[in-house]
């Protein structure tokens, strides 16, 4: 992990390339290296010969297994508000990154952290720090590098993972007659979201959105059983629409009466909210996958409805009318 860029605490160094010097002030700011030491060193995995500090990681892949990668950039009010616990902020993009090898059935290994900030600011590295390694702990994944540059407040998360040869869950697997299963209730994250551009701080659906939870365990225990898994950032719908796009152009057909009917989490929302909010949400990153038919649905899911041959997605409603769904979504652009 290294520093980059002009670093917006040289303004008291004499010559912002020469890290050495003592600033006029009578108290000296941390240098980058002391910042890395400080809040990013941390207790790292077996497979980690030389994390944090040097010029690159030295790492041990588990043997015989393949390496799943995948990185997410989250940027201050866009992917997480300002006024957001910065405990949260480190929790939430680490969770990002997690929930992407989950969908992969990988076994999380390692992460780099490319952080760039407006200041130096210690009390908020030491709990983003705090909120980010605590996820790190729960799911076995070890800090081993990165960078602290200046400017606007972005995190930038790779994460590594492991998977036996040939078990990856992948997008392109669906067929015709698969179940489309979910990892849970999903709707959580986008009313999260509304509730505290409210203003509201507190609630199901607001600890949801500050914190999700990446099934990393769902994951792998899917291997060998799921034939395609995506996780829900983007809603179920337009995640949906990749998995079926993927595999060959399919389409499916949603039971309106399989969604949860007033979920705690999604407690004071009519009826047609809450479809709305399960069907279009995004921010959930829960699991999405298909199974075959005779495959039982693991205990804590659920299935939505079953993967067809006519392109698009349809909505089998209660009264058993069915239309067709308009494909909706977060849009990253």
């Amino acid at each position: 992990m290294r520093s980059a860029g002009k670093p917006r605490y040289a303004s008291v160094m004499t010559d912002p390339a020469d890290f050495s010097q003592s600033p006029p002030q009578e108290a000296a700011p941390l240098d980058e290296f002391s910042l890395i030491r400080r809040y990013f060193h941390h207790r790292q995995g077996d497979t980690v010969v030389l994390g944090p500090g040097d010029d690159g990681a030295l790492l041990v892949p588990p043997a015989g297994q393949q390496l799943v990668m995948t990185q997410d950039t989250s940027l201050v009010d866009r992917h997480f508000p300002a006024d957001m616990a910065p405990a949260d902020v480190g929790y939430r993009c680490l969770a990002v990154n997690l929930s992407d090898l989950a969908a992969m059935g990988a076994n999380p290994l390692w992460f780099l952290l490319s952080l760039t900030l407006p200041e130096v600011d210690e009390d908020w590295l030491a709990e983003f720090s705090r909120g980010m390694f605590e996820l790190a702990d729960q799911a076995g994944i070890s800090l081993v590098g990165g960078d602290i540059t200046r400017g606007p407040l972005a995190v930038s998360i790779q994460a590594t993972g492991s998977v036996p040869p040939g078990l990856a869950l992948r997008r392109d697997g669906a067929r015709v007659g698969d179940q489309i299963c979910l990892g849970g209730v999903t709707g959580a994250g986008l009313l999260g979201l509304e509730q505290w551009q409210a203003g509201q701080r507190h609630g199901p659906a607001i600890g949801h959105f500050r914190r999700p939870r990446p099934q990393w365990e769902l994951g792998m225990a899917l291997r060998g059983q799921a034939s395609a898994c995506i996780d829900i950032s983007d809603g179920v719908l337009a995640d949906l629409s990749h998995i079926l796009q993927a595999s060959g152009g399919l389409g499916a057909c949603l039971d309106e009466a399989a969604l949860p009917e007033d979920p705690p989490v999604l407690a004071g929302c009519s009826a047609d909210k809450q479809r709305a909010l399960q069907l279009q949400g995004g921010d959930d990153y829960l699991l999405l996958f298909t199974l075959p038919a005779a495959q039982p649905v693991p205990r804590g899911c659920y299935c939505l409805g079953q993967v067809d041959a006519q392109p698009g997605i349809r909505l089998r409603q209660r009264n058993g009318a069915v239309g067709a769904l308009t494909v909706a979504g977060w849009q990253h652009f």
